[in-house]
């Protein structure tokens, strides 16, 4: 039985996970972390790691950057491992995550979707050959998300860049020239509830070729927390993406 701690489990991500983790025969869930405790929650919250009653086997979190690195050093203190699927985080921050998993494993991914995966390696061959394409990432989510581009977005982008020969157009808007032929260009649309959708274009003189995927449930995101959980529990220290997965 795996004893799970939800870090942001207040929000709507950590809500759905922990529905889905009621429904797992091989897990129970310790309630989790949340500033805004909700009385009529079927689970316990609690407001800082201290007030735990007793330590989970993982943490699963879907946070902020600051909650997240908040509990590094309790997590490393009781050898504890994450799951972390917050984004937004800045590179000092990511670095503290990569220091932490030399000493306990970490699994972490901007989308833990599968298929956003597969998107990914796909659009990485495709760069390959169209070394000549234009590339534009457009991105839309709801009008909470305070992250722009998104994390996968990002991860999209990381994919195709793996040499670092690309470089990233946040806005250009502020720019008076033409694009530069290894320029990855980022718009981010927010608005309602939608819970994600990602386009990759490829523009040639002739032709455009369009890599496409929508989320349309939170749910894909909770079911690949949970199994990258059950990954994790048996792995050794370390740092591990949804490839591992795969």
């Amino acid at each position: 039985m795996i004893k799970l701690l939800i870090n942001g489990i207040g929000g709507k991500m950590g809500n759905e996970v922990a529905k889905l983790i009621l429904q797992e025969k091989d897990m129970n869930l310790l309630g989790g972390l949340d500033r805004h405790n909700n009385s009529n929650s079927y689970y316990p919250i609690f407001p800082n790691i201290d007030s735990l009653l007793e330590s989970p086997d993982v943490i699963i979190d879907f946070s902020t950057p600051e909650a997240t690195i908040s509990l590094l050093p309790y997590c490393m203190s009781h050898h504890i491992p994450m799951v972390i699927a917050t984004t937004g985080f800045t590179k000092e921050q990511q670095n503290e995550i990569l220091d932490t998993s030399v000493q306990i494993p970490i699994f972490q991914s901007s989308n833990m979707s599968y298929e956003i995966t597969l998107v990914s390696q796909i659009i990485a061959k495709l760069s390959q050959k169209l070394p000549e394409a234009d590339i534009e990432i457009v991105e839309t989510h709801h009008n909470q998300k305070k992250d722009s581009p998104s994390g996968t977005a990002l991860l999209l982008a990381n994919s195709i860049n793996a040499e670092g020969s690309y470089i990233y157009e946040f806005n250009r808007m502020q720019k008076r020239e033409k694009r530069n032929p290894k320029e990855i260009g980022f718009s981010s649309i927010r608005g309602g509830n939608i819970v994600g959708e990602h386009s990759v274009f490829f523009f040639n003189p002739n032709e455009t070729l369009e890599i496409k995927h929508t989320a349309h449930s939170r749910t894909i995101f909770a079911e690949g927390a949970i199994k990258a959980t059950k990954f994790l529990v048996k792995q050794k220290i370390g740092y591990y993406t949804m490839k591992d997965l795969m």
